[in-house]
């Protein structure tokens, strides 16, 4: 690569230039195309309602050995089927098929899985509106839908 452009008419050629070396930039190009979003199953959004299809069970990831319980669900707003961690001792037990649950990231390096569990990029927080974290503690009962 030469030295930059210095020149009365030089503007057009530096404008070009940070424009095509802009366009190799990886974080860059997924701003400008707003590509985030566009591949995003919420579109954008921190939380979402879902409806639970079925219960899962996940193998760790090595060199951890366990069962990781989670629900495959689909999202009310557009109908795609995503996996949802149920993060919690026994609380798989309080979700239960065709539950409404509310999904929300689970807070993994770049927007991708989290700890050992593959493939998972969110987590359900609320089974029917009520706390799941709650209804593990017996701190409330389920509600009947």
């Amino acid at each position: 690569m030469g030295k930059k452009s210095n020149g009365l008419n030089a503007g057009t050629k530096l404008k070009r230039r940070r424009k095509t070396s802009n366009l190799l930039n990886k974080d860059f190009k997924r701003r400008l195309f707003n590509l985030k979003v566009k591949s995003d199953p919420l579109k954008g959004s921190s939380q979402a309602k879902a409806i639970v299809l079925e219960k899962i069970q996940l193998e760790a990831k090595q060199p951890n050995s366990a069962m990781r319980k989670a629900v495959r669900c689909q999202l009310i707003k557009n109908g795609k089927k995503v996996t949802a961690f149920v993060p919690g001792m026994n609380a798989i037990k309080m979700v239960d098929e065709h539950d409404e649950i509310i999904i929300e990231c689970i807070g993994g390096k770049m927007g991708r899985a989290k700890g050992d569990i593959p493939c998972v990029r969110w987590q359900v927080i609320k089974v029917n509106d009520q706390s799941l974290n709650a209804l593990i503690r017996g701190k409330i009962e389920k509600g009947r839908r």
